[in-house]
């Protein structure tokens, strides 16, 4: 078989300029069987030259192809690209006939079958360039076109899509032609969806699930509606062009790669939204953030579309960054005057404690890009930007904009954006015309700074105090302009711990470290960025450190607490902070912690990156014993029952460090945590996975309880404890299944990997450490970037930091050529891993 081509900017860039593309017509027939579908597109273009060009498409059998009523060869077909040559100036019709192949990695038209009931469903992700799986077309996002779907299916299926569907009789559904939109963008989900249908300001708003999860998204479908009309109101109040298409369905989809896919008017979800297993106000308020971002992309991203991938960042900083601060701005209060469950927290509280963690390290790392990088070359290394700089850093920086250009200014310059730009493409030369527009400010100044430079500055605050003054200075280590709010706090002379407010104040900071005199005493502690302003690390000066480490839970505001948590973290990862000292401030101040976004975000990297990966083994035990207390602490303040979200977490947690069997089996044995919460599946596999890496259970008691819980989730449950068995036989079987066999799904293949790696069992699956770069690589070579992703995330042995996976890592990447998206993931876990090493030795 030929080799599989990606698209050059160059290529796409002569594309654009030659064609005008006005219409597909697709007709997809789903009941051809399991395995493919067929796939019959008509393509109407225009060229304006006589001229050579190719249209794309992967099938499993390309039947027939007819240009202007000629046929072609398909024996053409290269790879998948299908040569369209002698093309004359004027219009074309091209007919393209395939048979498709289903996918299971998520990519493409994806196809499930519920082990729950058996029913079987299939959707659609055709980013970035995964259209091509499903029908021909000239793909990429430049050359947008209506699309005219139609779509036969099983009996008893329906079918969603882009617009409104009407099923016109013997299985055969009609969508209504969508306007202009790429290809990427371009969305069918078709099964037996249980639906839950609505209409807002005279649109059908839907929402959709597998028939098996019908009672846990009827509970919450109140909720989730509320949210979406919430949203939709605000956004209108933001932008003055309207939502631009006819309906907006949201399926929760199995087995999906990403969090959410923005196709307009169908979003898809990855269905663990629809929460079968109790969850916290955090978890739900993650819920609506994502249903805000991904309506905002109606705007950013399928409205005004990028001209190509280097400009991802206009849709997924923007997206982030009004998700997040349109759900501060809709839930004003529920019944009672109090804030629905699904604001739990200040929204930019869970932002700075967890994506933008995400954000800080990937751009700490040699990948590291530009928010707006100036050349992406092809597809293959635009799908690798999809990281924490595109989402969390773009989207600070932009909360960084507002700060300094003022919401009013800015909100006119995306209007003007968008009047622009409507149904059409834009660059970010084209969006920072916009702004400037509306605004006197050299925003053209701000862009270079932020968008086209990589790496994280620095603020390192120092005071100075005499009598009835003090004064700080902000130094910093990057270019950067930034405008930051300074939070200043004396101690409450009444309890000793807690810290009171003296005063905040905005500040630009100086570009030469001078100092800025404050009247008064000095204070006990100063935050640089105490909002959360900016995108910089932050220093404390010495006493604001030591203030910091004693009386962190005295601190008022959850989100200068998040700043806090942050530079803690930081200073960690940098090797200022000894690991045992993180964990003894999270032991005295996470027990009096009342902001759940900030108690999951320090226990997920005090149990994930302080115990397993930067304390030694020798001290890992004493690391699990400091969280356990740390969580049996947070269990027992929460005995009252007055904060079940808290409990939560703490158990989850408590789970997930247990040295010893005991306690958790016997929860398990008992259905409930003493005093509660009951053991709900997600419990129930969480407790049976930690069982399985201590040995306290075997592959009967894995089988028994899957029989207890056959659904989908339950058989990744089973898959990931059977691979965590300590068991030579079962490692075998479970790298087997993982680099061997080519059977797993998406969602299992990432369960077993989860499973096989454990500190605990270094010594069992050190040999695999060195097979481990060769297989990969084989593995994503065979099974393509999704497969390739999940080898390099999931499937790396983190837990074996030591020089000898450094250096045979290194070799991986020097001399075994693996795939762009594996071989970028390596080179991630690879400085990750350095890191450690330091963090150890320091």
């Amino acid at each position: 078989m030929a080799r599989m081509s990606v698209l050059t900017r160059d290529e796409a860039q002569n594309r654009a300029q030659l064609l005008d593309v006005h219409r597909y017509t697709i007709d997809l027939d789903l009941t051809a069987g399991a395995e493919t579908f067929d796939s019959r597109t008509l393509i109407r273009f225009g060229a304006r030259a006589d001229t050579d060009t190719f249209v794309e498409i992967k099938p499993a059998e390309l039947r027939s192809v007819t240009l202007d009523g000629q046929p072609l060869d398909p024996d053409a077909l290269d790879g998948n690209r299908l040569p369209l040559k002698n093309l004359t100036a004027g219009e074309h019709e091209l007919r393209v006939e395939a048979s498709m192949r289903y996918s299971r990695t998520g990519e493409g038209m994806h196809r499930f079958t519920d082990p729950t009931d058996g029913e079987t469903y299939v959707y659609t992700q055709l980013f970035l360039d995964d259209v091509q799986r499903v029908f021909a077309a000239f793909d990429q996002p430049d050359l947008k076109a209506v699309f005219d779907l139609t779509v036969t299916a099983p009996e008893g299926w329906n079918v969603l899509a882009n617009g409104v569907t009407e099923h016109t009789g013997d299985g055969v559904w009609r969508a209504a032609p969508t306007p202009l939109i790429p290809t990427y963008l371009v969305a069918v989900a078709a099964g037996p969806w249980h639906s839950v249908r609505t209409e807002h300001r005279g649109l059908p708003f839907g929402i959709h699930c597998r028939r098996s999860l019908a009672p846990y998204l009827d509970a919450d479908a109140d909720e989730l509606l509320d949210i979406t009309r919430a949203c939709f109101d605000r956004y209108h109040e933001k932008f003055e062009e309207p939502y631009p298409f006819d309906s907006y369905d949201q399926a929760f989809v199995p087995e999906f790669n990403a969090g959410a896919m923005e196709n307009p008017g169908l979003v898809t979800f990855r269905d663990e939204f629809v929460f079968r297993s109790a969850v916290t106000d955090t978890e739900r308020q993650t819920r609506a953030m994502v249903v805000a971002h991904e309506m905002a992309h109606m705007w950013f991203g399928d409205l005004v579309t990028l001209k190509w991938w280097d400009d991802i960042w206009l849709n997924e900083s923007f997206a982030e960054y009004m998700g997040y601060q349109t759900l501060n701005e809709v839930a004003p209060g529920g019944p009672g005057g109090q804030p629905p469950r699904w604001r739990g927290t200040d929204t930019w509280t869970d932002f700075g404690v967890s994506r933008k963690a995400w954000g800080y390290d990937a751009d700490q790392r040699p990948t590291t890009h530009p928010v707006a990088p100036g050349n992406v070359p092809d597809t293959a290394s635009a799908l690798l930007n999809f990281d924490g700089i595109s989402y969390a850093k773009g989207a600070s920086a932009l909360r960084q904009l507002v700060a300094w250009l003022g919401e009013k200014d800015f909100l006119a310059g995306i209007n003007i954006h968008f009047q622009r730009h409507r149904f059409a493409n834009a660059t970010l030369a084209d969006f920072i015309d916009s702004l400037a527009a509306a605004t006197e400010r050299d925003v053209h100044a701000w862009a270079d700074a932020w968008l086209r430079t990589t790496g994280v500055d620095t603020l390192t605050a120092s005071v100075d105090a005499r009598p009835g003054q003090w004064s700080l200075a902000l130094g910093r280590d990057g270019d950067r302009p930034h405008r930051v709010t300074v939070g200043v706090y004396d101690r409450d002379l009444h309890d000793g711990r807690s810290l009171l407010l003296r005063e905040r104040y905005e500040t630009d900071v100086p570009r030469d470290g001078a100092p800025e005199p404050r009247t008064g005493t000095r204070p006990a502690l100063v935050v640089p960025n105490d909002l959360d302003l900016t995108y910089a690390k932050i220093r404390l000066d010495e006493t604001s450190l030591e203030t910091v480490l004693r009386g962190l839970s005295g601190i008022p505001d959850a989100l200068t607490r998040a700043v806090v948590w942050n530079a803690l973290r930081d200073m960690v990862r940098d090797g200022e902070l000894a690991p045992a000292d993180y964990l003894a401030t999270a032991a005295a101040h996470l027990p009096e912690e009342t902001d759940l976004a900030l108690v999951q975000g320090v226990l997920a990297f005090a149990c994930v990156h302080v115990a397993d990966r930067y304390v030694t083994p020798d001290q890992r035990p004493a690391a699990l014993a400091t969280l356990t207390g740390l969580c049996r602490d947070l269990i027992r303040r929460t005995e009252d029952g007055d904060h079940p979200g808290l409990r939560l977490i703490a158990v989850r947690h408590f789970i997930d460090v247990a040295a010893r069997p005991e306690p958790i089996a016997a929860w398990l044995a008992d259905g409930t945590v003493p005093g509660g919460p009951e053991l709900d599946p997600e419990l129930r596999w969480r407790v049976m996975a930690r069982l399985a890496v201590l040995g306290a259970v075997d592959e009967a008691a894995v089988a028994a309880e899957l029989d207890r819980d056959p659904s989908a989730t339950g058989q990744e449950g089973a898959a990931r404890c059977r691979a965590a068995l300590p068991d030579a036989d079962a490692k075998a079987r479970a790298w087997e299944a993982l680099f061997g066999s080519d059977d797993l799904s998406n969602y299992l293949f990432t369960a077993t990997a989860r499973g096989f790696w454990q500190p605990e069992q270094a010594d069992l699956v050190r040999p695999y450490v060195a097979r481990y770069y060769k297989e990969a690589v084989a593995l994503a070579a065979r099974r393509g970037p999704a497969i390739a992703e999940a080898a390099g995330r999931w499937a790396f042995p983190a837990h074996a930091v030591d020089a000898e996976t450094l250096e045979l890592g290194e070799k991986c990447l020097r001399k075994a050529d693996p795939t762009p998206a594996l071989r970028r993931k390596l080179a991630d876990q690879l400085d990750d891993l350095a890191r450690a090493l330091r963090v150890r030795q320091a």
